[in-house]
């Protein structure tokens, strides 16, 4: 190799940068998972009476803080706004604010928690509550941006490569952080006697996942003096006009709901499984949070082997759709009333992980195959944008349900029935169903290679 070829090299060329780079930005959105779901297993005790050690939440109230994760992408329009910002600023500046927002938010949450507010209420609901929901807005704004971000930056580093298995890589460094706090989040506020303690070392893990996305920002500076240094075109800047292309695209639109339904099927049921476990298949409440930490543990080793699928043989909208078959099925056996028992719920919840491997590891690496790079962070930002209507409206809605219908007074004190809830989860996977069934018709006709594979040849 001459030393002008080493000097045109590109950086991502490099197996153990691009790689290296992947597990620096993958660690930092682990950190932020574990945070979005720290308070999953815990609802039990928040909505526990003071006198039995809990805080008196209602259903509704958890389900209020629980949607909030959302509200400021949603309402406001900031995860929209944020892709603009991603594909005008890049990926340095929008990633550093990005989790700054993060551990701001998620301080804020724990200082709410921690906190004895009284019987002071604010816009209607008791104050701990609305400052956690505010705490969570925010976290949850970062976090979304962040998650658009890191996704732009393995497109950035690995098209033409193991684009899907990256992909994957990280889905599975995420779930890692949604396992260990489905799984222990419990635990640790029972030893420290404390509900926020889980939030508070949270806080702490989000600050080395801050300075780690500080040490991916000297990476990427170095990629693009590479790139710039292998390309003697200009690369064209992303313009506010270019949205036209997106916002007219079919087959990005069905991503998009197909998105926007398969996610609603899983990620509000994470937040509401425990208390399924307790008091539907009589799982004890020390461990009831064991069982939904498997769906994140399955996805640990899975999402990356179907993404390397994807990456060798393609199928990606044949992934789609068996992996949301799947989802319905999952929710169809909750709701029935039968085999209610610990071992049962373990292996539905097997299956669940299954599908929650197989959506994602093909949907998340097509998105490049439809957008360009230079719109992919509006794009990702769009479908992230949609995706958090169902994550802030979905728990919102369950709660309600929970609350109205779902709620069963006897002899024995409070229990609950989760038919109606589950059937309601079980109906958006038949959506997603219907949804990747037309995405696969589409792309026969638009040949964007969702069937074909990632690799270069």
């Amino acid at each position: 190799m001459t030393f002008t070829q080493k000097i045109h090299k590109k950086l991502n060329d490099s197996p153990a940068a691009r790689w290296g780079a992947l597990m620096i930005v993958s660690f930092t959105m682990m950190c932020g998972y574990f945070i979005t779901d720290i308070m999953a297993p815990l609802e039990d005790l928040l909505t526990k009476s003071p006198a039995e050690g809990g805080l008196g939440w209602t259903s509704g109230e958890y389900g209020f803080f629980s949607g909030a994760y959302g509200y400021i992408n949603v309402f406001l329009l900031m995860l929209f706004f944020g892709g603009i910002i991603l594909d005008k600023c890049g990926i340095r500046f929008t990633g550093v604010i990005s989790c700054a927002l993060m551990l701001a938010g998620a301080l804020l949450k724990w200082h709410a928690i921690d906190t004895d507010f009284g019987t002071s209420t604010l816009c209607g609901y008791p104050m701990q509550v609305t400052l956690a929901a505010l705490g969570f807005a925010i976290f949850g704004m970062g976090a979304e941006i962040t998650g658009i971000t890191v996704t732009k930056i393995i497109a950035k580093w690995f098209t033409g490569h193991e684009l899907a298995l990256a992909m994957g890589l990280q889905v599975a460094m995420a779930r890692i952080g949604t396992a260990a706090a489905l799984a222990c989040s419990l635990p640790i506020a029972k030893a420290f006697d404390s509900i926020s303690s889980p939030m508070l070392i949270g806080a702490v893990l989000l600050c080395i996942g801050l300075l780690s996305y500080l040490v991916y920002c000297v990476m990427d500076k170095k990629l693009d003096a590479s790139l710039a240094a292998s390309s003697s075109e200009e690369e064209e800047s992303f313009k506010l006009s270019d949205l036209k292309f997106i916002l007219t695209n079919k087959g990005f639109w069905l991503i998009t709901l197909l998105c926007l339904m398969f996610y609603a099927g899983v990620f509000p049921f994470l937040k509401f499984a425990t208390k399924l476990m307790i008091y539907k298949y009589e799982v004890a409440p020390d461990v009831a949070g064991l069982i939904p930490a498997m769906l994140p543990f399955g996805t640990i080793l899975l999402t990356p082997v179907f993404g390397s699928m994807y990456d060798r043989i393609g199928k990606g909208a044949t992934l789609m759709i068996i992996g949301s078959m799947l989802l319905t099925i999952v929710h169809v056996l909750f709701a029935l009333p039968i085999l209610s028992y610990g071992w049962f719920a373990i292996i539905i919840m097997i299956l669940l992980g299954i599908a929650f491997s197989l959506v994602p590891s093909a949907l998340w690496p097509s998105v490049p195959k439809i957008i360009p790079m230079k719109q992919l962070g509006s794009a990702y930002a769009i479908i992230f944008y949609i995706q958090n209507i169902g994550l802030s409206m979905v728990p919102v809605l369950i709660g309600w349900v929970i609350e109205k219908y779902s709620t069963v007074e006897s002899a024995n004190g409070i229990t609950y029935d989760y038919t109606i809830p589950m059937t309601i989860f079980a109906v958006f996977g038949v959506i997603a169903i219907v949804i990747a069934a037309i995405l696969k018709k589409e792309d026969a006709v638009k040949h964007y290679g969702l069937e074909e594979s990632n690799m270069k040849k």
